[in-house]
């Protein structure tokens, strides 16, 4: 199954955006050349002939029109039409001294937008409906190819780039639906945009603060227990960065707008616009992160949950650190017990046999190869070894499953068999990628492991990850960051204009 990221797709995908754009951009402009300023009397009278409205306009060409103007529901409504491309001043001047002033802009093509350049415009409010329409789009189509890449299999890092895109882009939706009511203003509807991305670090910032905190102290108890190590302080790292990125940026934004050497209240100041483009990458990018550790999480728990067929001819029991005696370690012994359950299981539910290929080369520090070892607690559970491959020389999951795969060609004469693999809860998700990376659609089982390592193993899958894929999170990070400043600058020249 294809990306999302080829270029078939990236092209449909471009279009869509074109023609929705083309269609905003007909509708405000077939709109727009007319609008109704509305302005609040504060419960002055009703009595239209008490306002005086005056229009001054730069140059000495007329810019805007009144059409009509009359009073409802304490509201005083003018209707203008656009003459000549411009800046225009509406002020009004009623009993009780009330006085209003209002600028109106006319774009070369006769649309007329009061506030700032980008304003409130007639036709403007279909712009955040096409927008939310366009997410909902991509959403669809993201769960679509997301459903069908899981259909094809789970183990893949590409299903986390999609689910985290779909969690970015459902609450991307569900904060551009609030505002579909108070459309009218371009330049809003620009900021809404950009705040729906910024705003789902916010929305799952309760979550990585919990975590953070459950990384934290499942990494002191891991480094009481196994000792200190870049490898064990790592979640806990990565837990603070997490609090870290989400608070700094808000917290120096408070400063900067409280302080009294940098004047971020100025919209002509350009200081306001890097505070604002600084803040907002740095949120986009964070957010894209959180959702990526999120569907990490979420696609790594339901690969160990999930129990394979009861089809298998073997299954692999990937190897790990074993005791200086020979023995085996808790947690390889619940790697082979996960897999003596299985085969338990599958003989139960369909009355098939399983081979089990015990994998792991020996270490400088081991007496004896991990593979041999596993088989060695497999005899002593009472498997017969016609029923047991030792594979012995590999030294990571790759050639684990590399080596594995060899031996058992040898023993099937080249049949395509189906197999299982058993390991780690937490590295369930990993192997099974590393697995079809060997060309081996293998299902995988997970054992358990104590809470303190399982989160903390968890938080090492995210970084791996990250490194597995980084060119691409690389690219969305960057596409992220330009869409952000574009919207920055575009916000910055509605108001400079």
């Amino acid at each position: 199954m294809k990306e999302i990221s080829t270029k078939k797709d990236k092209i449909i995908l471009l279009i869509i955006g074109a023609v929705f754009f083309l269609i905003g951009l007909f509708l405000v402009v077939r709109l727009g050349s007319s609008y109704t300023m509305e302005i609040d009397t504060l419960g002055g009278s009703a009595d239209i002939s008490q306002y005086r409205i005056s229009l001054e306009q730069e140059g000495e060409r007329e810019i805007i029109g009144i059409r009509g103007k009359h009073i409802e529901d304490g509201r005083l409504l003018i209707e203008l039409f656009s003459v000549a491309p411009g800046r225009a001043f509406v002020e009004v001047n009623g009993p009780d001294d009330f006085s209003h002033l209002g600028v109106i802009y006319v774009h070369g093509t006769g649309v007329i937008t009061r506030g700032s350049f980008f304003g409130y415009s007639t036709g403007a409010f279909v712009m955040p409906l096409l927008i939310a329409l366009y997410i909902l789009l991509i959403l669809l189509f993201l769960t679509v190819h997301f459903l069908r890449s899981l259909k094809t299999s789970l183990y893949q890092y590409k299903n986390i780039r999609y689910l985290a895109w779909i969690i970015i882009l459902v609450f991307s939706l569900i904060i551009q639906a609030g505002y579909l009511t108070t459309g009218g203003s371009i330049e809003n509807t620009v900021s809404i945009t950009m705040n729906s991305f910024t705003a789902v670090s916010f929305f799952v910032f309760p979550v990585a603060f919990v975590l953070s905190i459950l990384v934290g102290l499942s990494s002191i108890i891991l480094m009481k227990k196994e000792g200190r190590s870049i490898k064990n302080m790592l979640p806990l790292l990565l837990g603070i960065a997490i609090l870290a990125a989400t608070l700094i940026p808000s917290l120096v934004s408070t400063l900067l707008y409280n302080s009294e050497f940098v004047d971020l209240h100025n919209s002509s100041n350009p200081a306001t616009y890097i505070e604002m483009g600084l803040n907002n990458i740095s949120h986009a990018i964070l957010s894209y992160l959180e959702c990526v550790l999120l569907a990490t999480i979420i696609l790594s728990v339901a690969a160990a949950k999930r129990t394979p067929p009861f089809n298998k001819d073997y299954i692999l029991i990937l190897g790990c650190q074993i005791k200086k005696d020979g023995s085996l370690t808790p947690l390889l012994r619940g790697r082979a017990d996960k897999a003596l359950e299985f085969a338990k299981r599958q003989k139960e539910a369909a009355g098939r046999d399983i081979v089990f290929v015990p994998s792991g080369g020996k270490g400088s520090d081991e007496i004896m190869a991990e593979g041999e070892a596993i088989r060695d607690y497999l005899l002593s559970k009472g498997i017969e070894e016609d029923r047991i491959i030792t594979e012995k020389t590999s030294k990571n999951t790759e050639e684990n499953f590399r080596n594995s795969i060899e031996l058992i060609k040898e023993r099937d004469g080249g049949k395509d068999p189906a197999i299982a693999f058993s390991t780690t809860n937490y590295h369930v998700f990993r192997s099974g990628v590393l697995s079809r990376q060997q060309g081996v659609d293998a299902d995988g089982v997970g054992s358990r492991t104590k809470a303190y390592f399982w989160i903390n193993a968890f938080v090492r899958e995210f970084v791996a990850t990250l490194f597995s894929g980084w060119k691409k999170h690389l690219l969305m990070v960057i596409v992220l960051a330009l869409i952000m400043a574009a919207m920055v600058v575009f916000v910055m020249m509605s108001n400079i204009l």
